[in-house]
């Protein structure tokens, strides 16, 4: 093999562990980031918020499927933002026994700000990084999003 060739089967390996690493990190930072948003908030609640942010209003049924969490958790974690004042529900336009969630006034405005932080802090860390390589990070990690996405969309999970 020569030095430009790759072994398939390392990069997988290498792969795996670091996509492990950066999800246990990403645990540990979404339970601090929900501790900023309001104290009495666990984890899941920080990428409820996030979401509904990005993609609402949705109903809680999208919640589950974007997510693939348990309903019984988006539920709950729903239930939590909303009794705290960061989520609002209103009645489904396209269907009136259905609800809708968007984060409320406050949520956004909390949300807002832990994002400003967290982009600050990623161009400090990644400072000494060309732009070209952080937009090709971005590229391929939504090309990575897309395919989990469209495997869970098939299960149905």
């Amino acid at each position: 093999m020569s030095g430009s060739e790759v072994d398939v089967h390392a990069a997988f390996v290498a792969l795996e562990r670091e996509i492990g690493l950066l999800l246990r990190r990403s645990r540990a930072i979404s339970t601090r980031l929900a501790r900023e948003l309001h104290p009495d908030l666990d984890g899941a609640a920080y990428g409820l918020l996030a979401l509904l942010q990005d993609a609402g209003p949705l109903r809680a049924s999208d919640l589950v499927a974007r997510l693939g969490l348990d309903k019984s958790t988006v539920s709950r974690q729903l239930s939590s933002l909303v009794e705290l004042g960061l989520v609002d529900r209103a009645a489904d336009p396209d269907d009136g026994r259905a609800q809708v969630l968007t984060p409320s006034a406050e949520g956004a405005a909390r949300l807002a700000r832990i994002r400003t932080a967290r982009r600050a802090r990623w161009e400090s860390d990644m400072s000494g990084w060309p732009a070209e390589d952080v937009a090709t990070l971005a590229v391929l990690l939504e090309r990575l999003n897309r395919i989990g996405e469209a495997r869970e969309a098939e299960s149905g999970d």
